[in-house]
């Protein structure tokens, strides 16, 4: 009986759980249907003018859609250097000692509030402008370097987590047949686990998608065009839409706030098919079912 009745509770909020997440997207579906179209994207604007570049758009969401992309792109390239380096030495190379020291490092930057990681880089850039740098200011470069830091530790924890759960006959059996340590980890341990690695990159994409109090210190503002170079400042569209829901004058303006929300939802879910089909290329690339 007690049986039937935990499981009864578990069923109920799983579907309640179920019903929250289904409810936000119909309600932001609805919401952002009802105003999204070209000329939200890209005003007066000539669409093809605007995507091949050649006429700048400033009243459209356009550039805060590339910025977006943009961002992603360099806070991920970043994190992945960095935090696959990190996650490869803490599973094949770090003794017992210091893997539980630099595992504490990551899992306390894990905790840190968005909030404070960009209030750091913003007295970061104002330092190196002040004593060294003249012209390093907030921009996209440091907006990324910043969200680089924040996704990382979902990275590295992946990474460790996806080599260290190799079974160990499959660690050993090259180590037996002659490879190094070096060669049998590229050419063995990480094609045998690239799916369990690349859903760490989704992780990490997730929430480089959706930050704003990193981005709103750190180089993101609410009109300037596309960025000329990761040294400028730049559109996002986070930020746009945690602009225009504070400072709406109408509806209308509220309602393309949910436009623009429901666009960075459809970007984070078509970078999601991305990944899932780059996760199955590989799999079959490598020979591993």
């Amino acid at each position: 009986m007690k049986y039937k009745l935990y499981k009864l509770i578990l069923y109920v909020f799983t579907l309640g759980a179920i019903f929250l997440v289904y409810t936000l997207l119909g309600f932001v579906l609805y919401k952002g249907l009802a105003s999204i179209s070209l000329e939200l994207i890209f005003q007066d604007t000539d669409v093809v003018d605007a995507l091949l570049l050649k006429q700048r758009v400033f009243d459209g969401i356009f550039p805060a859609i590339v910025g977006t992309l943009m961002l992603i792109i360099l806070s991920l390239a970043f994190s992945f250097i960095f935090g696959f380096a990190s996650g490869i030495y803490l599973s094949v190379y770090a003794n017992k000692k210091a893997k539980e020291y630099i595992n504490f490092c990551f899992e306390l930057l894990s905790s840190v509030p968005s909030i404070l990681i960009g209030l750091f880089f913003l007295l970061l850039s104002i330092y190196l402008h002040e004593e060294f740098l003249t012209n390093f200011l907030p921009s996209l470069f440091l907006s990324s370097l910043a969200l680089a830091l924040l996704v990382m530790p979902y990275i590295v924890k992946n990474t460790q987590y996806a080599l260290d759960s190799i079974p160990k006959h499959i660690k050993l059996l090259s180590l037996k047949l002659g490879l190094s340590k070096t060669k049998n980890l590229f050419l063995v341990l990480i094609p045998y686990c690239s799916k369990e690695l690349l859903s760490g990159v989704f992780l990490a994409l997730g929430r480089a998608c959706e930050d704003t109090a990193v981005i709103m210190l750190t180089g993101a503002v609410a009109s300037v065009g596309i960025a000329s170079s990761i040294f400028s400042k730049y559109e996002a569209l986070p930020f746009y839409i945690y602009y225009i829901s504070t400072n709406y004058a109408d509806e209308t303006e509220l309602n393309q706030a949910f436009s623009a929300a429901l666009i960075l939802l459809i970007i984070s879910l078509v970078l999601f098919l991305l990944t899932k089909l780059i996760q199955k290329g590989v799999k079959r690339k490598d020979g591993y079912y």
